[in-house]
């Protein structure tokens, strides 16, 4: 009696499968893929960078959308950079939006309203041949403002742990020198105060100074002798001026022989 053949062992499901066992689908476009990079070496070494190509390698990325105009225009053998087409459509499209061929090419994704009136969603780039999301204007910002506030709290919280450090160790010779200083005052206003008091009681019992003798006659004292004589001529009185013009007296004639 021949046994019954038992079922192969189970395989196990390849990385990035889902449950079902079938491959894990990327995330959809328009969602944060920031931290994605695309790059397909193959078709780099077998096609060109340049503005004509650059949106077929664009369009193997996770970061391309089916749903967009210009799948629409790839499907009718359409240029799918054709402004003239784009414009005569509403949806979300990309545009080529700057060019440094071949290093840099800037896609633009956004949403048409009418032929004049967009509306921009995201920004791609590639550079040098591998695709990134360009993050946006607030999620730049917020990005370095959190890095500033990180290394500004860091250092506020190194200069308080040194700060206490020194004041712990200054604290005791401070407190030691403050009351060694209130004592000095509090003994030199005491001396003071009984110096004061000595005095007083000194003056009170010795008799008042006498008053000081008379100069002798023919005495002068040495604050007059050391005037100057330009003083003592200018203390002495002045003839009065006599006017040039009226006190001349009778005029001078010349003699005649």
């Amino acid at each position: 009696m021949s046994g019954t053949p038992l079922p192969p062992p189970a395989q196990p499901a390849p990385p990035g499968a889902g449950p079902d066992g079938a491959a894990a689908l990327p995330p959809p476009p328009g969602t944060d893929m920031t931290g994605i990079c695309f790059r397909d070496q193959l078709w780099l070494n077998t096609y060109p960078l340049d503005r004509n190509l650059v949106f077929d390698y664009f369009a193997l990325s996770p970061f391309y959308d089916l749903t967009c105009n210009n799948e629409s225009l790839r499907s009718r053998q359409i240029h799918p950079l054709d402004i003239s087409q784009l414009t005569k459509m509403t949806g979300m499209e990309y545009v080529l939006s700057d060019v440094m061929e071949p290093h840099l090419f800037v896609i633009r994704k956004q949403r048409r309203e009418s032929p004049e009136k967009v509306h921009a969603m995201l920004a791609y780039y590639i550079l040098d041949g591998s695709i990134y999301q360009a993050p946006q204007l607030c999620s730049v910002f917020a990005s370095r403002i959190s890095r500033a506030m990180h290394h500004i709290s860091k250092a506020f919280t190194t200069a308080c742990s040194k700060l206490e450090k020194i004041g712990h160790v200054e604290a005791e010779p401070d407190t030691a020198a403050s009351e060694s200083k209130t004592q000095k005052e509090a003994i030199d206003l005491k001396e003071l105060k009984r110096v004061d008091h000595i005095l007083i009681s000194l003056q009170r019992k010795l008799p008042p100074a006498p008053p000081p003798p008379p100069f002798p006659e023919g005495y002068v004292p040495p604050s007059e002798q050391d005037k100057a004589p330009d003083d003592l001529l200018a203390s002495e009185p002045l003839p009065p001026q006599i006017d040039p013009i009226i006190d001349q007296g009778p005029a001078k004639r010349p003699r005649f022989q």
